[in-house]
């Protein structure tokens, strides 16, 4: 059954989907109700945190002596989700008391530190256990049931799906995660996104890191690979979302940050833009035409800034018409400025922007001392 749930997203109308801890959820609400009637449960209901009440069809259903099983297909509505369409399985068996949350086929185990379950536990979030635990245990209150359950959960595609996830990377091994906050997976939210770079701070800071690496994305990554003194193991991707991720870092303690980015994303944090998405805001001719201006550029070349379609080409026509340097210094301390009202001036900040095509690195004032501390943290 298709979850009839919107919400808009600029002019658009997309329809929510479910969530991976809904499904495991559902599918175990389902088993135990089946272990007490002996009869197949063709439907199921369920309330998510949210407060939006899901009917879901079971499929693959199996009943044994105190045992049984079944799936619910994870519907992800409009959000482009790798796990949309799975099947996700609980197999529900009597105990004698409590509720114990395995994780089966297809599901990671957790091998660092900082992630919301301990090391060597199923990657079975806080929320989805929650819910699964009082699935099974309205089913017992509804039987007049005062012992156990024994749940595992299955997600026989996800050995191979997290192979497109962050999963490895952020240490859940050998299959996907069970997430999801609210029950319901509401197409194109940040929230996700945020709780990723979440998760990865809280690797590195369980790890003792006390300096944070903020990358953007392929790009910076490959600049730290190949030109600066310490491992990209280190760092955190923030994606577009660096307001957020430098909050984030300031809630966990870190004693600094640094982001590495190239110009084309970091040139917006001359204007105070944090999210560097298109959608969100651009800005970047704004800022280098400001930043030109006050250069002492003349009024000829500023005008040519707005027809370039990269901050690349701008920078051409800044360079030859020789005020490049002079604007690079100003939008560095743009940069600087904005980074230290996001911290309060709490603690250090800094950003380095590169370019592919120059040799120009935009490097704010305290860029170079967080380098150094990066690297004497790492090296001991």
């Amino acid at each position: 059954m298709k979850l009839e749930e919107y919400v808009y997203r600029g002019a658009k109308k997309l329809r929510c989907g479910y969530t991976t801890g809904s499904c495991a959820a559902a599918a175990a609400k389902a088993a135990a109700e089946m272990i007490f009637t002996g009869h197949i449960a063709e439907t199921v209901r369920l309330m998510t945190p949210k407060g939006i009440m899901l009917d879901l069809d079971t499929v693959d259903v199996g009943i044994g002596d105190e045992v049984a099983s079944c799936a619910i297909v994870k519907d992800s509505g409009d959000d482009p989700d790798v796990t949309n369409g799975v099947r996700v399985y609980s197999s529900v068996r009597l105990i004698s008391s409590g509720v114990r949350i395995l994780g089966g086929t297809g599901i990671g185990v957790v091998t660092k530190a900082g992630l919301d379950q301990p090391v060597g536990e199923a990657a079975i979030n806080s929320v989805p256990r929650r819910m699964i635990a009082g699935a099974v245990m309205e089913i017992a209150e509804k039987y007049g049931y005062s012992g156990g359950f024994e749940v595992t959960v299955s997600i026989p595609a996800g050995t191979e799906l997290a192979q497109k996830t962050f999963n490895p990377r952020m240490g859940i091994e050998g299959g996907i995660s069970v997430i999801g906050t609210s029950g319901i997976v509401e197409p194109m939210s940040n929230t996700a996104v945020v709780e990723t770079i979440r998760a990865e701070a809280n690797i590195r800071r369980a790890a003792g890191q006390r300096n944070m690496l903020l990358t953007i994305g392929n790009y910076s990554e490959d600049y730290v690979q190949k030109q600066l003194p310490f491992s990209l193991e280190r760092s955190v991707t923030c994606s577009n979302f660096i307001g957020e991720a430098i909050d984030i870092g300031m809630e966990l303690g870190f004693e600094s940050i640094l982001i590495v980015g190239h110009i084309g994303k970091l040139v917006k944090l001359g204007a105070g833009i944090m999210n560097t998405h298109s959608s969100w805001a651009d800005g970047r001719m704004e800022v280098l035409i400001t930043c030109g201006l006050l250069a002492g550029a003349d009024t000829g070349t500023l005008k040519k800034l707005p027809d370039c379609a990269t901050a690349d080409a701008a920078m051409d026509i800044l360079d030859g018409a020789g005020y490049l340097e002079r604007t690079a210094e100003i939008l560095s301390r743009r940069m600087d400025s904005y980074l230290r009202g996001r911290v309060h001036d709490e603690i250090p900040v800094g950003a380095l922007a590169f370019s592919y095509k120059r040799e120009l690195l935009v490097k704010t004032s305290l860029a170079d001392e967080l380098i150094r501390a990066i690297t004497e943290e790492e090296n001991g």
